[in-house]
């Protein structure tokens, strides 16, 4: 969290670094990091296994995605974990682990109460709980965020980072293989009661987490303000229903999912234009826009009017975002220009699957490398990342993510090079996974650097929210980009150049998929190498940006806080 008047600190010895991921903050922070990933992978991806052996169809086993909407707008409702004290809890554990319990409460219960229902003949009620379990875990990350920024300095939000990634990952792999045997023995009913139990970890990491710093709750002044209580009510009810359909806009074009919008308007027609692979992306993203503006115009203060629920809507959800504007006057635009594109690169790869089938790879090696070695080399990655921030300092950590990233893109041009090759597609995927766990490291503890408190869990959920937009918007042209460039290829021209790169492919290498376009095995493997170069020429663009923000950010806050220091002297003399 920033702290204008930090001193620099020293550069911590290596031995310092990882002796703290032996101490109680770090502990605490892999069991959190295991209580937000297990309720996550076990409503959103485990649970459709279960609901496809109840005899369920595919559609209606997709609808339950839509409970993933909750996390594509909580940044809505993060003011009010900020703000709000829950009774009694807040008194004996502290602001955020009060918050932690009691979703920890619901999840368990949900879980609980999931496992007692027969989806084949209540599918209702498990839709419901599995909502409300949604959203009590999207609330928790929010919180364990928060926490997480909160208890310590920023110079150890990579260790912290480090440890709340290997917790959910952890978590991820567990609920996506432990449920599954369970159920194969004593079926998914008993599976879901067991891992209910398992949330106990995140209530004993929540009990074992010290305090964080105490929590500054900053006020919203409605003591002038007058006005029937009649009508405040029903201008809260009008507002809430105003922000809810500006969610709904946000979280259908955040995940790219029009389902239950549809349903209110549009239809069908409108759930299948959203999903279009060629026009989709922009319908997607004028819902994203909409919604905001939406959101605006429901938080917005009746003109010359002062009302309750104005005045506290508008402070609620502004404050934070004014608050981070004015903190960083200058340089604002370009910090949310460097979140925004520093992932990119690695965003467009969404066409990796394909691409590993194209050259001639077998499912089975395609599994055992991804799944096993890539899982290995991520964690590898997130755990350099940690190091490096640690030792070198957020600004030049985020400058080693951001090469990191195009880097570990070229390797997949020096693969489609190689043919069926398996040690390069080890490689490959070992580097790229390492590359993007050290750039996700350090952007996560970047982001934790420019929260400032008694906004921490507001500012932080609104950057993790929409940081991926760009790169979803970019990356829903990376199959015709490939496609256009293999034709491109064939026809001659620099790319056509690159064939001449490609004359010694093995005979299962892009020939099928050549063949499908209407192209050559080698202006396939070309169209592919393109691409690939283009999304390193797009991590250029965040190298670029980093470079300019660890240059100007630090030298704007130490030029506001020296002018700071000397209107005070000035107004004490």
């Amino acid at each position: 969290m920033t702290d204008d008047a930090a001193p620099t600190p020293q550069k911590k010895t290596l031995l310092q670094t990882l002796a703290f991921f032996g101490e109680r903050r770090s502990l605490v922070m892999l069991g959190l990091g295991f209580a937000s990933g297990l309720p996550y992978m076990l409503i959103f991806d485990t649970l459709s296994l279960w609901l496809r052996d109840a005899g369920l169809s595919l559609a209606v086993i997709g609808f339950f995605s839509l409970a993933t909407l909750s996390f594509s707008f909580k940044f809505l409702w993060a003011p009010l974990i900020d703000r709000t004290k829950l009774p009694i809890l807040h008194g004996l554990v502290g602001h955020r682990r009060a918050w932690m319990l009691a979703c920890q409460a619901v999840i368990i219960l949900g879980l609980l109460a999931i496992s007692g229902v027969n989806p084949a003949q209540n599918l209702p009620l498990m839709a419901a709980i599995a909502v409300v379990v949604g959203f009590a875990t999207a609330t928790q990350d929010i919180v364990i965020d928060a926490w997480r920024i909160e208890v310590v300095d920023t110079e150890r939000q990579g260790q912290m980072a480090v440890a709340v990634q290997w917790g959910y990952r952890g978590a991820m792999i567990m609920a996506g293989a432990v449920p599954l045997l369970l159920a194969e023995r004593f079926g998914w009913n008993i599976s879901y009661l067991a891992m209910a139990g398992a949330m106990v970890v995140g209530v004993i990491s929540t009990l074992a987490a010290p305090r964080e710093a105490a929590h500054a709750i900053r006020p919203i002044h409605t003591d002038g303000v007058n006005q029937p209580k009649a009508l405040e009510i029903l201008e809260w009810l009008a507002r809430l229903a105003i922000l809810v359909v500006g969610a709904l806009l946000v979280g259908s074009g955040l995940s790219g999912d029009a389902s239950l919008l549809s349903k209110f308007a549009g239809g069908e027609a409108l759930a299948d234009a959203w999903k279009d692979k060629q026009t989709g992306i922009w319908l997607q993203l004028l819902g994203v826009l909409a919604g905001l503006a939406v959101i605006v115009v429901a938080a917005w203060p009746i003109p010359k009017v002062k009302t309750k629920p104005g005045v506290y809507l508008s402070t609620a959800l502004y404050s934070p975002l004014k608050e981070f504007l004015t903190r960083f006057s200058g340089v604002a635009g370009l910090i949310l220009a460097a979140i925004c594109v520093y992932r990119v690169s690695d965003f467009v790869l969404n066409i990796m699957n394909p691409f590993y089938r194209d050259m001639g790879f077998s499912l089975t090696e395609i599994a055992e490398i991804r799944k096993v070695f890539g899982i290995i080399a991520s964690m590898a990655g997130v755990f350099l990342g940690g190091v490096v921030v640690a030792r070198f300092g957020l600004m030049k950590a985020l400058i080693v993510g951001a090469f990191a990233q195009p880097i570990s893109n070229l390797m997949f041009a020096l693969l489609a090079m190689s043919g069926h090759s398996v040690p390069m597609l080890f490689a490959s995927i070992c580097i790229d996974n390492i590359a993007g766990g050290v750039a996700g490291t350090a952007l996560i503890a970047y982001m934790s650097s420019l929260t400032t408190a008694g906004f921490t869990a507001t500012q932080y959920a609104l950057f993790s929210s929409l940081y991926a937009l760009p790169g979803k918007l970019i990356a829903s042209q990376s199959g015709r980009i490939v496609e256009a460039s293999a034709h491109a290829a064939e026809a001659g021209g620099p790319v056509g150049a690159l064939k001449g790169l490609f004359t010694r492919l093995p005979p299962e290498s892009f020939t099928a998929a050549g063949a499908k376009l209407g192209v050559s095995a080698p202006a396939m493997a070309a169209g592919y190498t393109a691409f690939f170069i283009y999304t390193a020429l797009i991590g250029v663009v965040a190298i670029a940006l980093s470079f300019l923000v660890a240059a100007r950010q630090p030298a704007h806050m130490a030029a506001k806080a020296e002018a700071e220091a000397e209107t005070g002297e000035e107004v004490i003399a």
